[in-house]
C-alpha cells in the first residue's frame, strides 16, 4: 500500500531530478511537511529534529558563528535552525540539485532563512573557494560548517575520500566546528565507525553525538 493511503499521510508533489532521482514531499500527522528520496526523509520531518538537537548542542558549546556554510542544502532544515540559534549569522548553503532547493522554498518555507544559495557540486565548490581564497584565509573562513551529503540512504564515494576532508578542514577558522552527518543502523555502523576514525586524522578533537539513527561528527 502507497504511502499516500497511510491514515494522516498525503503526498503533496513528485518530482525526478537527474541528481536525486525520485522525490516526494509528504505531509503526514506525525511529522508534519518534509522532503523524502527513495523513501528517506531528507529535509524537514525527523531530520528537522535530528538536526535541531545536534545544533542545540553545538550552541551549548558557546560557539559564536559569524559566517555558516551547509554543503548539501536540501530543503534547508539545517539552515534554518542555524538562523534560529545564531540570528546573525551569515548562511551560506551549496547543494547541486535545484529542485530540491525549489521544493524547500515552497513547502519548507527555506527562504526565510535567508540563505545565500549556490547550485553547484560541493565538491568543485570547495575546491574553487580553496583555490580562489586560502591567501585571504580567515576573512573568508566559516566558524561552523555543515555537511549533510546524502542521496536517498547513500553517500556519494568523493565525500568518503580525504581529499574532501582536507577541503573542509582548510574551510574552517582556528576555532570553527564542521558537523558531518552520517546514518547509523544495520550495516551502515561499520562505515560510519570507520569514516569517525579517519576524521580524527585532521581535526585535534571528534566527538560523537546520537540523534534518531544517524550519528553526528563534531568536529573541531
Amino acid at each position: 500500500m502507497g504511502s499516500n493511503f497511510l491514515i494522516g499521510t498525503k503526498v503533496l508533489e513528485e518530482r525526478h531530478s537527474k541528481f536525486n532521482g525520485d522525490i516526494k514531499v509528504v505531509r503526514s500527522l506525525g511529522f508534519g511537511t518534509y522532503i523524502q528520496v527513495e523513501g528517506v526523509t531528507q529535509s524537514g520531518g525527523v531530520v528537522y529534529e535530528v538536526w535541531r538537537s545536534t545544533l542545540r548542542k553545538v550552541k551549548s558549546q558557546k560557539l559564536k558563528v559569524k559566517s555558516c556554510l551547509v554543503l548539501g542544502l536540501g530543503g534547508g532544515s539545517a539552515a534554518k535552525l542555524v538562523r534560529k540559534y545564531w540570528p546573525n549569522c551569515k548562511i551560506t548553503g551549496v547543494d547541486i540539485d535545484p529542485i530540491m532547493v525549489e521544493l524547500g522554498t515552497k513547502y519548507l518555507s527555506l527562504d526565510t532563512s535567508k540563505t545565500k544559495i549556490i547550485i553547484k557540486d560541493v565538491l568543485s565548490f570547495c575546491e574553487l573557494w580553496t583555490m580562489n581564497y586560502q591567501r585571504s584565509w580567515p576573512s573568508f573562513a566559516y566558524e561552523l560548517i555543515i555537511v549533510d551529503l546524502y542521496v536517498g540512504d547513500r553517500l556519494p564515494k568523493k565525500f568518503e575520500s580525504g581529499r574532501f576532508r582536507r577541503l573542509v578542514y582548510g574551510l574552517l577558522t582556528d576555532s570553527g566546528i564542521a558537523v558531518f552527518n552520517r546514518l547509523y543502523f544495520g550495516d551502515k555502523r561499520p562505515e560510519a565507525v570507520r569514516f569517525g576514525q579517519k576524521l580524527q586524522k585532521y581535526f585535534s578533537k571528534v566527538d560523537a553525538f546520537y540523534p534518531e539513527a544517524n550519528i553526528m561528527y563534531i568536529c573541531s
